[in-house]
C-alpha cells in the first residue's frame, strides 16, 4: 500500500511540535506540503522536512496531490480550510476548538458527509493513559455511581510557548474567537464526556480577562456542568497558573475517587471507598513543557481511520457535542444565567 500524502496547514508550535514530528514518525505516512501565511516560517519547516512550501492554502490543494490535511491555523480559519481540503478530497484532522460557531461546525460535518470523508478533531486528551484507564473503571462499574467532578487545565498562557508569543493570535478576538476556553476548556470538556460516556445539558459560567493585558480574549473560565443523568462538577480553564501547569480531573464515586494527573509520580491514584489505594504509573500526560512533546496518539489514530476506513475516534460530531458546552459557557455569562447545552 502506497503512504498517505498529507499536508500541514499552519506551521505554528502546534504543527511543530506534535503533528509534524508524529507524521514523520508514522511508516504509513508521507509529508507532502506544508503552509503557512508567514513566508519565512513555511520555508523552515519545509525545508527540515524536505517538502514543498505555500503561503496560500487555497494554492496548495490546486497544486498537490494530498490525500489528508491537518488543519494547525488560527481558529477562526479551522472551518474555512477544513471546508476547503474537505471539498478538494482530502480528509481533514483540524485542531481544537473546531469552529467558531455551531454553523460553521455544522458545515464541516456536512462538508466531510458530502466528499466521503474523514474529520477527525485532535482531542488529545482522550488518548491520555490515565483517562483511558479511569474511563474502563468508570464503564465497568468499579466506581460505582459518579456523583461529581471536577477538572482543571491551566498553565502560564501561551505567550510562552506560542510562535509569536505576545503577539500571538490566541490574544486577539478576531482571530482566536475564545481564549484559555477555546485553548484549553474545550479539552477538558470533550474528556469529561469522554470519561462519563453522557452528555452534559446544562452550564452556569463565570468567564474573565483578569490576568492577561493587551487582549480582548478570556483568560480565565470556570464553568458548573450538569450531565443528562445528574452528575455535577466544574471545569476551570486558565492562563494565570504562572507557577506551573495544572492539567487535573478528579472524579467523585460512588465506591472510588479517582485522581488523574493530580500527584506527581502517579497519574491515576484510585482511592476506594474500604481505604484501599491504588497507584497507576502511566506516564505523564502531554505537556509544552520541555521534554513534554511525546506521542500524542492523534496522528496515529487518525491515520488509522482513514486506512481501515472506520470512524474517528473524535469525529466531527463529537468535536461539534464538545464545542457546545463552550459555546453554552460563553451565552451563559454573558445573560448571567444557566443555560442549555444544544443537542
Amino acid at each position: 500500500m502506497s503512504k498517505l500524502k498529507v499536508a500541514v496547514v499552519g506551521c505554528g508550535s502546534i504543527a511543530k511540535h506534535r503533528h509534524l514530528i508524529e507524521y514523520a514518525a508514522h511508516p504509513e505516512v508521507e509529508i507532502t506540503a506544508v503552509c503557512d501565511k508567514v513566508a519565512e516560517r513555511a520555508k523552515e519547516i519545509a525545508e527540515k522536512y524536505n517538502v514543498k512550501a505555500y503561503t496560500s492554502y487555497e494554492e496548495l490543494l490546486a497544486t498537490e496531490e494530498i490525500d489528508a490535511v491537518s488543519v494547525c491555523t488560527p481558529n477562526y480559519l479551522h472551518a474555512p480550510v477544513s471546508i476547503a481540503a474537505l471539498n478538494a478530497g482530502c480528509h481533514v484532522l483540524c485542531e481544537k476548538p473546531m469552529a467558531s460557531s455551531r454553523e460553521e461546525a455544522e458545515q464541516m460535518i456536512k462538508a466531510a458527509e458530502k466528499n466521503n470523508k474523514k474529520l477527525m478533531i485532535a482531542h488529545n486528551q482522550r488518548f491520555v493513559l490515565s483517562h483511558v484507564k479511569a474511563r474502563q473503571l468508570i464503564e465497568s462499574g468499579e466506581v460505582g455511581k459518579i456523583y461529581s467532578f471536577r477538572t482543571t487545565f491551566g498553565h502560564g498562557g501561551p505567550e510562552s510557548w506560542s510562535a509569536d508569543g505576545k503577539e500571538s493570535w490566541f490574544f486577539k478576538k478576531d482571530q482566536a474567537f475564545i481564549g484559555a476556553m477555546g485553548d484549553l476548556g474545550v479539552h477538558k470538556a470533550d474528556l469529561l464526556r469522554f470519561l462519563l460516556g453522557e452528555e452534559f445539558v446544562e452550564v452556569a459560567s463565570f468567564v474573565e480577562t483578569s490576568a492577561k493585558e493587551n487582549t480582548n480574549v478570556d483568560d480565565n473560565a470556570v464553568f458548573i456542568l450538569k450531565s443528562e443523568s445528574g452528575v455535577i462538577g466544574t471545569l476551570a480553564a486558565s492562563w494565570a497558573y504562572n507557577a506551573g501547569e495544572d492539567n487535573s480531573t478528579i472524579i467523585y464515586g460512588e465506591k472510588a475517587i479517582l485522581r488523574l494527573e493530580d500527584d506527581p509520580n502517579n497519574s491515576l491514584v484510585v482511592q476506594y471507598t474500604n481505604g484501599e489505594v491504588v497507584r497507576y504509573e502511566l506516564g505523564k500526560i502531554q505537556s509544552n513543557e520541555e521534554g513534554g512533546q511525546k506521542n500524542t496518539h492523534v496522528v496515529e489514530n487518525f491515520v488509522q481511520s482513514i486506512t481501515e476506513d472506520t470512524i474517528p475516534p473524535i469525529s466531527g460530531e463529537e468535536g461539534k457535542k464538545s464545542l457546545e458546552i463552550i459555546l453554552a459557557a460563553i451565552e451563559s455569562n454573558e445573560l448571567k444565567k444557566i443555560t442549555q447545552v444544544l443537542a
